[in-house]
């Protein structure tokens, strides 16, 4: 990350505990960016061009994560 560039942090709160979202990039239309998803123990790290296809991508990796973890 460079200096000059920004964060955007989501909170979704759950009965479990918090999941945390970390958005970098995404500044324009089709540039590249990073989401970062912690939950408890478990972190998911994804790049990709689309903000919004991003976000889903991380979330539903942490839910597969989540449920592997406790099989």
């Amino acid at each position: 990350m460079k200096k000059n560039e920004k964060i955007e942090m989501m909170f979704l709160p759950i009965e479990e505990g918090l999941i945390k979202l970390y958005i970098y990039g995404f500044k324009s239309p089709g540039a590249w960016g990073q989401v970062i998803v912690e939950f408890n123990e478990v972190t998911i790290n994804i790049k990709g061009y689309s903000r919004k296809k991003s976000i889903v991508r991380a979330l539903a990796k942490l839910n597969n994560a989540l449920i592997n973890k406790s099989e």
